[in-house]
């Protein structure tokens, strides 16, 4: 890596979640298809756990943040994704990005295929995959013992937990392990080192295939 700057490589891999992420990928964007985004998919707050409690499914709220931070150009088609209704019915704090990722995701065959709808749809030239293509949550045992389940609780421990676990086990997308192999750079975070970031490591083939890349790895606390 000495004396090389990010233009001089063919592919740069981000890891996370959250709004973190998005900025990474909102900064590096000038590397269009060069970039690739690996997304947590175990959020349970805000307009994505209520889609996920009604419809199930995984989640999409940072994938859309991710896409929304890669919106290069504004366009009618971009409004409606990034759009946030508002009142007091049953649609009130729901985007229609959430809403929209989730419809295409019932008329596809994978979650993946969804996202490269939106982001063909959109002039997304950097890459974007689901860290899992099925639907899995994050579970905590606390400093006391006891099960914490969701994303949402256990950002709200007082205490560093004593173990964190994907409910249930699933597999890693398979173009992440991929990407991962292929990557001439890897950066992970920045985000919440325990909800946005161990999602993504606790899947056993992304922690075996950062374990066997070559590539450097820069961590962003």
């Amino acid at each position: 890596m000495r004396n090389r700057t990010f233009a001089d490589l063919d592919r740069v891999v981000a890891l996370g979640g959250g709004h973190g992420l998005g900025r990474v990928m909102s900064s590096l964007s000038s590397l269009g298809s060069r970039l690739t985004g690996i997304v947590t998919t175990t959020d349970n707050g805000g307009s994505t756990g209520r889609i996920r409690r009604s419809e199930g499914g995984i989640a999409w709220g940072d994938m859309r943040n991710c896409i929304n931070q890669l919106i290069a150009e504004p366009s009618v088609a971009s409004a409606m994704f990034e759009y946030r209704f508002g009142g007091n019915g049953e649609l009130s704090g729901h985007n229609l990005g959430n809403l929209m990722l989730k419809a295409l995701d019932h008329l596809s065959v994978r979650p993946l295929e969804a996202i490269n709808l939106i982001r063909n749809l959109l002039k997304v030239d950097a890459f974007l995959i689901p860290m899992s293509e099925q639907p899995v949550d994050l579970m905590a045992l606390d400093h006391e013992g006891h099960e914490v389940y969701g994303e949402v609780n256990i950002d709200q421990l007082d205490n560093v937990p004593q173990e964190l676990m994907l409910t249930p086990p699933v597999p890693a997308t398979r173009e992440a392990v991929e990407a991962i192999a292929e990557a001439d750079l890897i950066l992970i975070g920045p985000g919440s080192f325990y909800t946005s970031l161990l999602p993504i490591l606790l899947l056993d083939e992304m922690a075996q295939a950062l374990r066997r890349t070559p590539a450097p790895m820069v961590f962003y606390r």
